[in-house]
């Protein structure tokens, strides 16, 4: 009941806990009308200022002068009702009503400028300074385009008072003013203070780093703006009192061409359309999504449904729709107000932006948006031809057939058009490109490389067959031949057995099934390969290979002959490969012996021939086997031949492969410079080149793997997102979500941890969590768990916490997981000032631990618990500490000798450690100095590796010593002897703090 002052105090102290949202602003109200009867005024005004208070961080603008109203009323007759805090409140909050005022078009000009009249009378009355009236004319005049210089040098020269805005306020007013200015470099500038530096407050850094996205972009600075993104936006999410931040990143996003986390924004933030209170911010959301969406609907989505108003379906055409008219009414009240076009003006110039990046730059998140497919069949829409493609279908077709010959992988972007032009009638077969089921069958070749490409094997396979028929059929054996064996060696990578021997007795006919399919992949390429060699006897091979910028295919047929016989011993070679591989890591010597000749007679053939890429080709299948064997060092050698094989071929579209496999053997033996240059070079060529086939994902995230290791943490981040992104857009969702996770590692590594935790959180959003393995989830959210606890978001970390364990708890003979969960969650839950239920997870913790021992982390748990409710009840709570230790020692000394991961003098000394400060704390300083030096003995028996957490256990033994038992000089002569040791250890740090101690001790002994 709120029926005494008393309990209607209690009620707002439990109010003033709760985050802002709709059920803090309803109780508020509540409390106001529940304080109104009482003959004193003092409870009154409190639950006023608590309302107003309320209302200003959830956007209420509208509502919030009203409240001051009564507030000013009850100031002049009733100022003793108010506490010195609360009076000087009043002052304070008449800046919070002028913005209030100016936010809503309604509230004449006149008004504004007269309410800050009023403020000014106000202050002199009081004698404050008038800096913050100041900035009140400035806003005026910033919003409405008057006299703005002028407006700013009386502010901005005028020095500041107990009233001003708090310095991180400021900084962001000012640095606003220059990006208004065109002075994007001189604002990030004045902005470092609170970007860089930590200066902050309740509204900052979020509202600057919203504001600092543009200016970031259009200087360059895209890792700023990418980690000011992923930490900004957290902090305002679903925040009605922010909307104008919310839409700016909305605008960040479609500018950085990341529209489909633009439209997650939006659908995390839907109530944002409803919130009215505040017409000005409202009128800023509206703008950064109408940004978005034009640009969404300019690319033809007009039709995607999107998230909007609630209470119906919107697309992104209809959406769009609505928004422009609501915008367009609030300015024209904005401008019909102010009598000025400033509203407008600064409308637009948002609305024509276009993009500040030349290509989509990933942010490391996962989005929802659907990923772009490459086409199947290539009479699919076609890919815009670039402009070095010939217009004539002649010349298109020659110069596909010419690039195709010399294996440029930009000959696909060719064939495709090719396609595309002969099913859009927009050209015809010509008999100057010889039979037309020659160029049928090569079409039929690109179909089944990009459906291969696609893990479509059955269609690839079918379309290889076709263009072997139609080989045949053209009188091209060797066309003819080759298309067999590369029929075959593809069907080699889905064949699962690969023994030798026959299906034996007992094994079930799927099995026998998979051996004669392995078999029969075996015994078809050797009829092949005997068939290649018939055919040298009738159709030669000719001196040598095709060069770069030689005769195509139907100009020099005795080069192509070369090229397809090699390819014959290549998907012989491939299919041998790819038997090891499936018997790895022990193959049978059969399929090991196979791939040898295989390999050899390739590499013996290519070489005879004069065909340095196939020579390459041979090497990398014998780096790759030997690599995966165990013998890096010929991995290593036989990849360097083949980097020289591939200059000597002139064909340098062929060193992305051998480079990248090079760099993966280079990392296992942390030489990660020129693994970092070797992957550079091989993205930098496959861009150049062309080469859509290249695995882009999983060489940029070797290359951020490396960046990482080097300690470029700007470049890791660019590689891991950019891999994240590709992962994504292939399909390999796991993938993706492992590289997430290495990203958000090096995040955190670099003290970027809200960062970090953006990435993870998006890893675990309904939609993209369900598409994952069960066990890289719950992967995923113990680390997203942890940082949020690193964050000190101790509540949601404990709700990650609670997730995983309903998880894991399905797991059998995952005992010992089960312990480390409940554990974790017991600790998290205690930061969190939820001790029931920390008391209740505490308990399934050590239950857990009965059948999953982990005894380091439940004496942690223990220890943690002790000091966490002295923490939170003081002396009241010693002995709830102390049974806590006392448990801690019982699961300390029940572990057996020689436990792995179990150290127990690290043990010993942590709890004779803690329960030294829970003793200090009660003032049992005989007691505590007794478990201070306990502590100090367990950590010498671990000699180097016990000496930091010994010099903090002598900290704490001298503290007890001189200021709780004022034994000076035994502490001093202890601190000297520690820091001497500290030093002698190599740590720097730990002397510097006792000496510090130390001498404070002298200056108080000799005072």
């Amino acid at each position: 009941m709120l029926d005494t002052p008393e309990a209607v105090v209690e009620a707002l102290r439990e109010n003033n806990e709760r985050a802002h949202g709709r059920q803090r602003t309803i109780a508020a109200e509540e409390l106001v009308e529940a304080a109104e009867p009482f003959e004193e005024p003092d409870v009154l005004v409190t639950a006023l200022l608590e309302l107003m208070s309320a209302y200003e961080f959830t956007g209420e603008h509208r509502k919030a002068p009203v409240v001051f109203a009564r507030l000013l009323k009850l100031w002049d007759t009733t100022p003793a009702s108010f506490s010195q805090w609360e009076a000087h409140q009043v002052f304070w909050r008449f800046k919070w009503v002028t913005t209030s005022l100016l936010q809503v078009p309604e509230v004449p000009l006149a008004s504004v400028h007269g309410w800050i009249d009023q403020m000014r009378i106000r202050y002199e009355g009081a004698d404050h300074g008038l800096q913050p009236v100041a900035a009140m004319r400035y806003h005026v005049a910033s919003h409405t385009g008057a006299d703005v210089a002028d407006a700013y040098d009386l502010w901005a020269t005028r020095p500041r008072t107990e009233l001003s805005d708090c310095e991180a306020c400021e900084t962001r007013h000012f640095a606003w003013h220059q990006v208004l200015a065109g002075d994007d470099t001189g604002a990030l500038d004045t902005w470092r203070p609170v970007l860089a530096e930590g200066m902050g407050c309740t509204e900052e850094p979020q509202m600057s780093q919203a504001r600092a996205l543009l200016p970031l972009l259009r200087t360059g600075r895209l890792d700023e703006a990418r980690s000011h993104h992923l930490t900004g936006y957290r902090r305002v999410r679903g925040n009605t009192g922010m909307q104008d931040e919310v839409g700016l990143h909305v605008e960040f996003c479609a500018l950085w061409r990341n529209e489909g986390r633009g439209l997650e924004i939006l659908a995390e933030n839907r109530s944002l359309f409803e919130a009215t209170g505040a017409p000005l911010a409202r009128l800023d959301f509206l703008t950064g999504t109408e940004v978005l969406l034009a640009r969404l609907a300019a690319d033809g989505h007009d039709s995607t449904a999107v998230a909007g108003p609630p209470g119906r379906n919107w697309t992104i055409g209809e959406l769009l729709t609505h928004i422009r008219s609501e915008a367009a009414r609030l300015t024209r009240a904005f401008d019909d107000r102010n009598g000025t076009d400033a509203v407008s003006r600064r409308r637009q110039r948002r609305l024509n932006q276009g993009p500040l990046v030349a290509k989509p730059l990933p942010l490391g998140l996962r989005t929802s948006l659907p990923r772009q497919t490459s086409p199947t069949v290539l009479a699919a829409t076609p890919a815009p031809a670039e402009p070095e493609a010939p217009q004539d279908f002649v010349a298109l077709v020659r110069e596909a057939r010419r690039m195709a010959a010399v294996g440029h992988p930009g000959a696909e972007r060719l064939w495709v058009r090719i396609a595309a032009r002969l099913a859009d009638g927009t050209a015809a077969h010509d008999d100057r490109l010889g039979p037309k089921d020659l160029l049928h069958a090569e079409l039929a070749e690109q179909r089944a490389f990009l459906l291969a490409r696609e893990d479509r094997h059955t269609e690839s396979v079918a379309e290889l067959k076709q263009a072997t028929v139609l080989f045949e059929g053209l009188g091209m054996p060797w066309h003819a031949l080759s298309a067999r064996s590369r029929v075959l060696a593809w069907a080699a990578t889905s064949v699962s057995d690969t023994q030798d021997d026959v299906a034996g007795e007992g094994q079930g006919a799927d099995q026998a099934t998979e051996r004669l399919d392995a078999d029969a992949v075996r015994a078809g390429l050797d009829e092949v390969l005997s068939e290649a060699e018939r055919l040298k006897t009738t159709a030669p091979l000719g001196g040598g290979a095709l060069g770069v910028g030689e005769a195509a295919t139907e100009e020099d047929p005795a080069a192509a002959r070369v090229l397809e016989y090699l390819t014959v011993l290549f998907s012989r070679t491939f299919a041998a490969y790819q038997d090891v591989l499936r018997g790895l890591p022990e193959p049978a010597d059969s399929a090991v012996a196979r791939f040898e000749e295989s390999v050899r007679t390739l590499h013996s053939e290519a070489e005879r021939l004069m065909v340095p890429h196939q020579v390459s080709n041979a090497r990398q299948l014998t780096a790759d086997v030997a690599g995966r064997r165990g013998d890096v060092e010929r991995a290593v050698t036989e990849l360097r031949a083949a980097l020289q094989d591939v200059e000597a071929s002139g064909r340098p579209w062929r060193g992305s492969r051998p480079r990248a496999l090079l760099a993966q053997f280079l990392l296992t033996s942390n030489q990660w410079e020129e693994a970092g240059e070797l992957l550079h070079q091989a993205i930098a060529d496959a861009v150049r080149f062309d080469d859509r086939d290249f695995a882009m994902a999983p060489t940029h995230a070797l290359l951020g793997h490396a960046a990482s290791y080097l300690g470029d943490t700007n470049r890791a981040v660019r590689h891991l997102s950019e891999a994240a992104a590709r992962f994504d857009q292939n399909g390999d969702h796991d993938e993706a979500a492992n590289t997430r996770l290495e990203l958000a590692d090096v995040l955190a590594r670099a003290g970027q941890q809200a960062d970090a935790v953006a990435v993870l959180e998006s890893v675990l959003s309904d939609e993209a969590a369900a598409t994952l393995d069960e066990r890289l989830v719950a992967q995923t959210r113990l680390t997203l768990a942890r940082g949020l606890r690193e964050l000190e978001e101790f509540l949601p970390a404990a709700e990650e916490f609670l997730r995983l364990a309903d998880t894991v708890a399905a797991w059998e003979d995952e005992h010992e997981l089960h312990t480390m969960t409940a554990a974790e969650t017991a600790v998290t839950l205690a930061m969190a000032e939820r001790w029931e239920a920390a008391g209740s997870a505490y308990e399934r913790a050590v239950a857990a631990h009965a059948k999953g021992p982990r005894p380091s982390q439940i004496t942690q748990m223990m220890c943690e618990f002790a000091r966490l409710v002295m923490l939170a009840r003081g002396a009241d709570a010693v002995d709830v500490a102390l049974d806590h230790l006392a448990q801690a020692d019982a699961v300390r000394s029940a572990v057996p000798d020689g436990t792995e991961g179990f150290v127990p003098w690290y043990e010993a000394g942590a709890v004779h450690y803690r329960r030294a400060r829970v003793l200090a704390d009660a003032e049992a300083f005989p007691k505590a100095l007794a478990e201070a030096e306990a502590a100090v003995a367990a950590y010498e028996q671990g000699g180097e590796y016990g000496e930091a957490p010994r010099a903090e256990a002598v900290r704490i033994a001298a503290l007890v010593e001189g200021n709780g038992l004022g034994q000076f000089k035994e502490a001093i002569a202890r601190l000297a002897t520690a820091a001497q040791r500290a030093r002698t250890a190599d740590l720097a740090e730990a002397a510097q703090i006792l000496d510090a101690l130390r001498q404070d001790y002298q200056r108080r002994q000799q005072g």
